[in-house]
């Protein structure tokens, strides 16, 4: 039987993709056997009406070793 374990985070970067990237990118430096990403909200911030940047807030989901 396996265990998994999730974390929750919060990333930022200029895509919504640059930002799950990054996130994963930083938890992987101390987590190892990550098998999932839930996106729970998109925040994109704005100035000058335009977007700017996007904030992920994530659920990373990773295997427990024993």
């Amino acid at each position: 039987m396996s265990v998994a374990k999730v974390l929750e985070i919060i990333c930022e970067g200029r895509t919504i993709e640059e930002a799950i990237n990054a996130g994963l990118k930083e938890v992987s430096k101390t987590v190892s056997n990550i098998k999932h990403v839930d996106i729970d909200h998109i925040h994109a911030h704005v100035k000058e009406n335009q977007v700017t940047s996007f904030r992920v807030i994530a659920k990373i989901s990773f295997v427990v070793e024993r």
